[in-house]
């Protein structure tokens, strides 16, 4: 007999009758005549009721002891349950034994903290809350891909590897040999010159995009940034469509689009986890992606938002500036308490940006954006590419930046330039978002932070 899911089964409109169903032991309580097993296999939140007569074969070998996070196969018929809070429950014809756990399982019935929970990293998922975490990162990943899919994007994988540092921070990961305990080094590096990881698959991204037109890469990215916030990550994910004739307005557009795609998804496909997440991690979260879902994006200049938050008399832990960043903060501050609404910051001052950025006739701007939602601040970052040739070579100089490094790069001003756009989106940023978890380290499945490197 096959397995059924939990999902499914609790989601049956009537019985399926006798079926078999896997999974791990939440919790069980033994009477003299039987035994109640709350099962989960995943697949939900939601457990399982397994009634396991005393009469069952096996029940005082095996069944009795079993524990908090044993597994077990179940087979039986699907009932009406005569509990409160189930529609439905299993009694159990046949019960056998995969896997017993030890006394010592970690996760038991009591509350653990996120702390800890890190420290177990490879049995978490098995957790209420990161189950959901990660049920969700895996829709909200599917969503990605089907909103790119849907408007006949292009994905592209790009490379891990890269002898070329997209954001000229000098924050990357160098790739080197070994040679025992040995660094190879020099002329005997692997790659015959400098490598490192990918900080983001932008610029390789906009080589498609100047053939194919509308492209995305979703992949890993990594930053040898010692930070040691909750918004950090050494590894991480990213999101990067590129786009063809296209402008800055395209690309807000698209961002915009994207953001309240995936909010609309994840409200309609995962509310069960986004409930759970209300209750016990941020009692404001399905507010806010409501909020996202139902207002329209205001858009505002960085220099009109900076005019705001200073007239706003607001005492801010980092003081308003124009030519600053702006803090997340100052984000939230025009989102959650002057516009209302999701908004879109564009044309920010040059001196802030990456060489790559289109600068304005201005000539003191550049046509960058950042979406904004409440709770967090920025989510997207992007900006229309600099597809001049003369100012392009002009940028690299001023950034310091190899110009035969990035002669491929050039390259693709030379050889039929075009208008084009893109932005980034931190897909662990975006889960953060949508789940109200607070720490970043929480929605990895293996975080990887400055001092741990763990599983």
């Amino acid at each position: 007999m096959s397995r059924t899911s939990i999902v499914k089964v609790l989601k049956s409109e009537s019985s399926p009758g006798k079926i078999q169903v896997k999974g791990w032991v939440r919790t069980k309580r033994d009477s003299k005549a039987f035994s109640f097993i709350e099962l989960n296999d995943g697949s939900c939140l939601a457990n399982l009721q397994i009634v396991a007569d005393a009469t069952l074969d096996g029940y005082e070998e095996s069944i009795v002891y079993l524990t908090t996070g044993a597994s077990i196969a179940v087979t039986g018929n699907v009932v009406e349950s005569q509990g409160k809070g189930q529609r439905w429950e299993m009694q159990a014809t046949a019960v056998e034994v995969l896997g017993m756990a030890e006394e010592d399982f970690p996760l038991q019935k009591k509350g653990h903290s996120m702390e800890f929970l890190r420290s177990i990293a490879h049995l978490r998922p098995r957790s209420n809350l990161f189950g959901a975490v990660f049920r969700v990162r895996s829709r909200m990943a599917f969503a990605i891909h089907q909103f790119f899919q849907d408007q006949g994007f292009v994905y592209v994988h790009t490379p891990i590897i890269t002898a070329s540092d997209c954001e000229g921070a000098g924050e990357m990961f160098r790739v080197v040999t070994m040679d025992g305990d040995e660094i190879k080094m020099g002329d005997e590096e692997f790659f015959g010159k400098p490598s490192y990881l990918t900080v983001s698959g932008q610029l390789e991204g906009e080589t498609f995009a100047c053939a194919l037109s509308d492209i995305y890469t979703f992949g890993p990215t990594f930053r040898a940034e010692n930070s040691h916030t909750s918004r950090h990550a050494s590894e991480f994910w990213m999101i990067e469509p590129e786009m063809a004739f296209c402008d800055l307005d395209r690309d807000m557009d698209t961002a915009e689009a994207m953001v309240k795609y995936l909010v609309c998804d994840v409200l309609e496909s995962c509310s069960e986890d986004l409930a759970f997440f209300g209750k016990f991690v941020d009692k404001g979260l399905i507010e806010r992606l409501e909020f996202v879902r139902d207002r329209p994006f205001e858009r505002v200049s960085y220099t009109e938002a900076v005019e705001i938050l200073i007239a706003s008399g607001q005492e801010f832990v980092y003081p308003v500036e124009y030519g600053h960043n702006l803090q997340s903060e100052h984000e939230r501050y025009l989102t959650e308490t002057h516009f209302k609404s999701p908004i879109t910051v564009y044309n920010y001052p040059a001196d802030i940006k990456p060489f790559y950025m289109r600068k304005n006739d201005d000539g003191k701007t550049v046509a960058a954006m950042d979406v904004l939602v409440p709770g967090i601040g920025e989510i997207v970052g992007g900006s229309q590419r600099e597809e001049r040739l003369d100012v392009l070579q002009a940028n690299l100089e001023e950034h310091d930046l190899s110009k035969e490094e990035y002669d491929w790069y050039v390259d693709l001003r030379r050889f039929g330039t075009v208008p084009h756009a893109g932005f980034g989106l931190g897909f662990e940023r975006l889960l953060m978002f949508v789940t109200g978890v607070h720490n970043i380290r929480d929605v990895i499945p293996f975080p990887r932070t400055p001092g741990s490197a763990d599983f």
